[in-house]
Formats: structure tokens, C-alpha cells, sequence
């Protein structure tokens, strides 16, 4: 919903063990939707697909999922020490990263969103039998990323001029420009690392970008802490850069990741299999297929950046203590929030992979255990906002107790009762887009969430009250996921995602 995220202690069986769930499936020939027969590397389920049980397709979407919930889940712990550091360092900063954070993510969210259709696109070559084009494919995303950078660096250098149109107070401009900037940098490592890690979820490979997040979260939150506070240790001498460390922080954890994506699948093991290195030379087809079903998911997520950005301006044009309020609100909402985009990817995985494999009867046996996932979990935390706000809320008073802070935890408590309300909403239209874009229904779900946005925002704006606008702004983003679950449910039950591909 929001843009983001010294040594990273990494098991010494990670290279070894993560990368063996699906060597040892076994090799059969399957009839593609088209009638020609191929060989791959993963058998299909065994007997009628469609006598599986709910226990059984929910026990295939956790065996994904929970190494992408963690995975996703270290991104968002990662995210709330960052804003939280930063509060404790100085309010004004952890407002500051806040929207600064949201505008980074709208610039960036199309080509994230393109390089993030990977891992659908891979499951259904992984269906299909056509594991041989993975590798050139992924390069397509390889090159797709270094085109980007060009473009990231010239939004960097214009950040303060993009922070003056938005009439917000002198002060935290500065402190946004500052930090956008940085973030900027690292950008391109963020495609990357999301074109990348579509391989390992494609493959069903989810334990290397579990482990992959959780070293690029102990490298974030390392440096946060170095950075954000300073650090006098003999010979190690860091002045405390506020808001610019945190920004120092993230730009490195962003390429590391990506690094460390590329090193994995730069082993030998991969390529006979999937031809890694061998797919180098640019593939113009594959470029077009990367963008057609890439760029509506992109743009999707831009249609939600925007919106979401251009309420919480609506919200700092009221000052610093209801924007810090609405951060402080919105961490928590991340929390539980994030963890189900692992589900999502999950679902989306395996629609991809059943439909090209077998058809839409056990992808949609996947759905349903998907669901049922993210219901039980979302439950759990609308239950802990509505019973325990004043416990979650009072980790904010640890490092700053001031006057003003106590008044933004007051608003936010208020706040927390919206995000109780919405929560299994919102997994619900997460997970279901999710299994959409795996089976190539990208385009509604681009022009859904577009409609969805359109209507939230210009009914916010046009019958905005005098008295009661934060109040107000939290009950347009209500009703905004209310939309997006409707129109999301009901193009699922329509069924016209069962006959689409995308190999």
C-alpha cells in the first residue's frame, strides 16, 4: 500500500536446500491447451483434481505462502522500525517518510508491477512444460530494469520541485525531498529484485525469497540504526543523519536484494533446466508479453499509489499530528497487511501453474483455500485493533512521550477502529486480484481498481466537510476497498479468467 522497505547472518545451507523443492518432481508429458505435447518437471496432482479437499488446497497455498507471508512479513516489521526510529529521532521525520514514501512507491509502482508479473508467467511456463524459456525470459525483465534507471534519476533530482506543488508546510518538504532522493537511487534494485524473485515463486522455490528478505531486513535495520541515530564505537564513527540514514539504509538493503537474487540463480544447477544464462540476448516477443500482462498490473498499482498518496496529502494539508496519526495507523494496518501479499502471490502461482496443468477446477480449489487463509488471519488482527489498541499503540511512546505525540496516538486509536473494519475486506480483494493476474486477467483488474480509485477520490474532494477531514478521508478509503472487493469478487464468479493463458 505504501513504497517500503551489517552483515546479514544467512544459514550456510540456504544456497544448497532452498533451491531443492522441485528437483526431485518427476518428468512427464502433458497436452498444452493447444494440442502440443510437452515435457516438463512438475506432475500434475494426482487423480481428479476436482475431488481435492478445502484442507488440501490450503495445505498446498500455506506450503507457498508461508515462506512469502514471512517473507513479506519482514518487509513490513522492516518498514514499522523504520517510521518508528525515525519518530523516536524526530516526529516531523517519521511524517516526512511517510509521504515521501507513498510518492515513491506511485513512482515507481508501473515498472515494479511489470517485473512483478514474473512469477506468474513462470508458473505457467512450469504447467505448460516450457520450463526452457524461463531463463531467456527472465532476462527480458534483466534489461527491462536497467532501462529504468535513467528515469529514476532524473525523478530524484526533481523531488523537491514535486514536494512544492503539494502546499504542505516548508519544513517537511525538505525533509521529504531528501529522503525521496535516496530512495530514487535505489529504485532499480527494487525491479530487479521483483522480476527476479518471480523465478523462485514461479518454481514454487518460496524458501529463497524467504531467507533472501529476511538478510535484506537485517541489513535495513542495521543501518537504520546506525544511520538514523550515529554511532561511536572506536574506530567506527557515524554522525546521526535523521531521515537521510534511513534513506541511506533502504537504498542499500533494495540492491542488495537484488544482488543477492541474481548470485542464486547465476548457479550452475539452473542451468540446464531452465537455461539462466544461456537466455542472455534481448527477445523482443518476450518483451511485448512481459508488458501486456506486466503493465495493466502496474498500472493498477499506480491507479491505488495515487489514490492513496493523494489522501494522505489531503491529510497532511491539516498538519503534522494528523499525518503522524494516520502513519501511526497505517503501520499497523501494514503489519497485517503485507503478510497476505504473500498469500496473494501464492494464489496467483497456483492458478497460474493448475490452469496450464490441469484447468480451472483445482485453481479455483486454490482460491478458496487462499481465502480461507487470509480470512482466519485478517480476523485475528481486526480482533487485536478492537480489543488492544492502547497496547499496540503505546510502543509509539517508548522513544518519544512528547505532548505532541500523545495527541497523534489519541487520533490514531480512533483510526485503528477504521482498519478493523476493512481488514478481511481488503485480503479478500488482495487475494482474488491476486488470482486474476495468475491467470492473465490482468486488464480488469487494471481497469477495476482505476474505477474504483476514480470514484473514492472524487467523492472525497467533491463532499469534503468543513469540520471532521481526517475522520472523513479514512471513511473514503472504507469504502474504497469495499469497491475494489466487489468488483473483484464478481468478475471471479463470472468465470471468464477459467479459459485465459498466457503461454
Amino acid at each position: 500500500m505504501t513504497s517500503m522497505e551489517k552483515d546479514a547472518a544467512v544459514p550456510t545451507e540456504f544456497t544448497d536446500q532452498v533451491q531443492q523443492v522441485h528437483d526431485s518432481s518427476e518428468l512427464i508429458d502433458v497436452v498444452s491447451p493447444s494440442g502440443e505435447v510437452r515435457s516438463g518437471d512438475a506432475a500434475p496432482d494426482p487423480g481428479d483434481p476436482s475431488t481435492d479437499t478445502l484442507g488440501q488446497a490450503m495445505a498446498e497455498v500455506i506450503r507457498v505462502a508461508m515462506p512469502l507471508m514471512i517473507s513479506t512479513g519482514t518487509f513490513s516489521v522492516v518498514l514499522f522500525a523504520d517510521r518508528t526510529f525515525l519518530l523516536w529521532y524526530d516526529g516531523a521525520a517519521m511524517s516526512a517518510s511517510m509521504a515521501a514514501g507513498n510518492l515513491f512507491w506511485t513512482l515507481i509502482c508501473v515498472p515494479v508491477g511489470v517485473s512483478g508479473m514474473t512469477g506468474a508467467v513462470v508458473s505457467q511456463y512450469v504447467g505448460s512444460r516450457q520450463r526452457e524459456m524461463i531463463g531467456r525470459f527472465l532476462w527480458q525483465v534483466v534489461w527491462f530494469a536497467l532501462a529504468t534507471l535513467p528515469l529514476f534519476g532524473l525523478i530524484g533530482t526533481l523531488a523537491p520541485t514535486l514536494f512544492s506543488l503539494t502546499g504542505q508546510p516548508a519544513g517537511l518538504i525538505e525533509l521529504e525531498s531528501a529522503y525521496l532522493r535516496l530512495l530514487m537511487w535505489g529504485a532499480g534494485g527494487i525491479v530487479l529484485e521483483s522480476g527476479l524473485s518471480g523465478f523462485f515463486a514461479g518454481t514454487e522455490r518460496t524458501h529463497v525469497i524467504m531467507w533472501a528478505s529476511i538478510a535484506s531486513g537485517v541489513v535495513n535495520l542495521v543501518l537504520d540504526w546506525m544511520f538514523i541515530f550515529g554511532m561511536n564505537m572506536g574506530p567506527l564513527q557515524i554522525e546521526a543523519m535523521g531521515i537521510i540514514g534511513a534513506g541511506w539504509a533502504s537504498l542499500i538493503s533494495f540492491w542488495f536484494k537484488g544482488g543477492l537474487f541474481a548470485f542464486l540463480l547465476a548457479r550452475p544447477k539452473f542451468q540446464e533446466s531452465y537455461r539462466i544464462l544461456a537466455g542472455i540476448s534481448f527477445d523482443p516477443a518476450l518483451i511485448r508479453k512481459l508488458l501486456f500482462f506486466g503493465l495493466p498490473s502496474g498500472l493498477m498499482s499506480l491507479t491505488e499509489a495515487a489514490g492513496f498518496t493523494a489522501i494522505v496529502l489531503q491529510i497532511g494539508q491539516q498538519g503534522d499530528l494528523p499525518l503522524r496519526a494516520t502513519t501511526m495507523a497505517i503501520n499497523f494496518n501494514m503489519i497485517a497487511y503485507v503478510p497476505l501479499v504473500g498469500v496473494a502471490i501464492a494464489a496467483s502461482v497456483l492458478v497460474g501453474r493448475h490452469l496450464t496443468e490441469s484447468g480451472p477446477s483445482r485453481a479455483v480449489k486454490s482460491v478458496a483455500g487462499a481465502l480461507s487463509i487470509g480470512w482466519i488471519y485478517s480476523m485475528v488482527w481486526a480482533v487485536l485493533y478492537l480489543a488492544f489498541p492502547d497496547q499496540l499503540l503505546a510502543l509509539y511512546q517508548w522513544g518519544d512521550a512528547s505532548e505532541d505525540s500523545m495527541v497523534a496516538i489519541s487520533l490514531a486509536r480512533n483510526l485503528l477502529g477504521f482498519v478493523a473494519i476493512y481488514v478481511i475486506v481488503d485480503a479478500t480483494q488482495l487475494i482474488v486480484a491476486g488470482s486474476l493476474r495468475g491467470a492473465g486477467d490482468t486488464w480488469f483488474v487494471l481497469l477495476s481498481g482505476l474505477f474504483a480509485s476514480i470514484i473514492a477520490c472524487s467523492i472525497g474532494i467533491v463532499f469534503e466537510p468543513e469540520t471532521g477531514r481526517l475522520t472523513w478521508w479514512w471513511w473514503v478509503v472504507t469504502g474504497w476497498v469495499f469497491l475494489l472487493a466487489a468488483s473483484m469478487v464478481g468478475r471471479f464468479l463470472q468465470g471468464r479468467w477459467k479459459s485465459m493463458r498466457m503461454v
